[in-house]
């Protein structure tokens, strides 16, 4: 598969089991979250409602990736005016890594952060998802110390952000 094999796009109600799976399985497979957030990476439906979910499926139809996009409203937990977006629980298949499709997701939000008028992408990172930061990096974004923060005690999360204009 290459990166011109993806496609990438809005998920739809059909998508949400395969979006759990991997989400779910990406995140406790690479021992990236406690087993209490488990529950929340497998709510796909309740992501649905708050933010706009995109896959990015292979030549075959696939979904090898997921992400959801935040535009607005309480789920993106960092951002902190209408002039940001953001974007949480970004997983690609481990079949599929290396072939572009954590950069094919980051991009279309990016893109769709744009047309929805937005002037900054703010995210939070685990400390130890290291690929996402070095994507996150190659892709222009930066730390924003100043924004790191801690959901629960002992999980500590980094910011990084990236202004759109």
């Amino acid at each position: 598969m290459t990166s011109c094999a993806l496609r990438i796009g809005p998920a739809g109600p059909a998508d949400f089991d395969r979006i759990a799976e991997l989400t779910v399985g990406v995140y406790t497979d690479e021992d990236l979250v406690s087993p209490g957030y488990v529950p929340q990476l497998a709510d796909v439906a309740g992501r649905a409602d708050r933010a706009q979910l995109l896959v990015a499926r292979d030549a075959t139809g696939r979904v090898v990736g997921s992400v959801a996009l935040v535009l607005s409203g309480d789920f993106g937990e960092v951002l902190r005016s209408a002039d940001e977006a953001g974007f949480r629980m970004l997983a690609v298949d481990v079949a599929a890594r290396g072939r572009g499709v954590g950069e094919a997701l980051v991009r279309d939000c990016l893109v769709r952060a744009r047309a929805a008028g937005k002037q900054r992408v703010v995210l939070s990172t685990g400390d130890r998802m290291t690929a996402a930061h070095r994507l996150y990096e190659r892709l222009g974004f930066t730390r924003l110390p100043e924004r790191d923060w801690s959901p629960v005690p002992g999980v500590d999360l980094r910011v990084y952000s990236l202004d759109l204009c």
